[in-house]
């Protein structure tokens, strides 16, 4: 059961990173594809890891599964952001981790033919749903379901197709090579964006400056969002190597309990920092959903 409390370092980092990707991109960088470049361009830098006993891939086919896990993990973050950018975090997110999971499901038991107990399969089906619940969204902009989750959909195969294929590297190589060559690929995606003008733009050297706390302290923010979820990314990834990635997957509810409870404190305490809109129904939901990923949580480590 390591895998399952090396998930829970890795989603608790994520749900940090969640938080900092909307503060992001609502008050600092505001274009998802502009943000999409700063979070996939940093995967080169897992090919500093190559002298470290790295080794080359055995056949094309192996080279083009850790090409399919790179691009779909980048694209998944791209549609994330857009996502995000039109819904609010802590309801998009969980939405996408449903899909991740049903989908994941799906796939491994496809492609990987992997076998869940009944019990596991209960747990994965509480967190589904502990998902959903913590996805219904009432704002000021929208009630219910928009456009955003129609992305939220997009990113969720993305993210589910990535983590299955970088599941059959795993099968197959040592975890570091795994990693190297399955997230290495994310960057080629920074690499296309920089096409964008708006990517361009956002490069070059700005002398006007903001008094808003994200645009002062953009950097910075993208510094720490950047480091945490190369602890998440690694924890997660560790996970899956050596557990199963359906039950990985399935887990990702906690992040977003997590992350929940992060923006209630946020909106209650710290607004200026970062804010969303609750209603007393909304919370009662959440709260629901919170108890029940604990409980899903709980069914696979019996």
């Amino acid at each position: 059961m390591f895998w399952f409390f090396i998930a829970i370092i890795g989603y608790t980092a994520q749900s940090l990173v969640f938080v900092l990707d909307k503060i992001i991109l609502s008050k600092s960088l505001g274009k998802p594809v502009v943000y999409t470049f700063y979070s996939t361009i940093y995967f080169f830098g897992a090919l500093l890891a190559f002298p470290f006993g790295v080794e080359l891939l055995n056949s094309g086919f192996d080279w083009f599964m850790a090409l399919v896990s790179g691009l779909s993990f980048g694209l998944a973050l791209w549609t994330m952001f857009v996502a995000v950018k039109k819904g609010e975090a802590s309801h998009i997110n969980p939405f996408i981790g449903a899909v991740i999971t049903i989908a994941t499901y799906g796939m491994s038991t496809l492609f990987l033919s992997e076998n869940l107990s009944s019990v596991q399969i209960a747990g994965m089906s509480i967190l589904v749903f502990a998902s959903l619940l913590l996805s219904f969204e009432k704002s000021k902009k929208y009630s219910g379901v928009h456009i955003g989750f129609l992305w939220a959909v997009i990113s969720g195969l993305f993210f589910a197709l990535s983590h299955v294929s970088a599941k059959y590297i795993y099968d197959i190589y040592p975890f570091l090579t795994g990693f190297v060559w399955t997230r290495a690929t994310t960057g080629l995606l920074g690499l296309f964006v920089l096409f964008f003008p708006s990517v361009r733009k956002a490069l070059s050297p700005k002398k006007k400056k903001s008094k808003t706390f994200a645009k002062r302290h953009k950097l910075g923010i993208i510094v720490v969002d950047k480091l945490l979820a190369l602890v998440a990314i690694v924890a997660i990834q560790y996970a899956i190597a050596i557990g199963s990635v359906t039950l990985v997957n399935a887990m990702s509810g906690l992040q977003f309990a997590l992350m929940f409870i992060i923006v209630y404190l946020s909106t209650r305490f710290v607004p200026k920092v970062f804010k969303e809109y609750f209603t007393k129904k909304e919370l009662a939901v959440q709260t629901i959903a919170v108890i029940l990923v604990v409980l899903g949580s709980a069914l696979f480590v019996l």
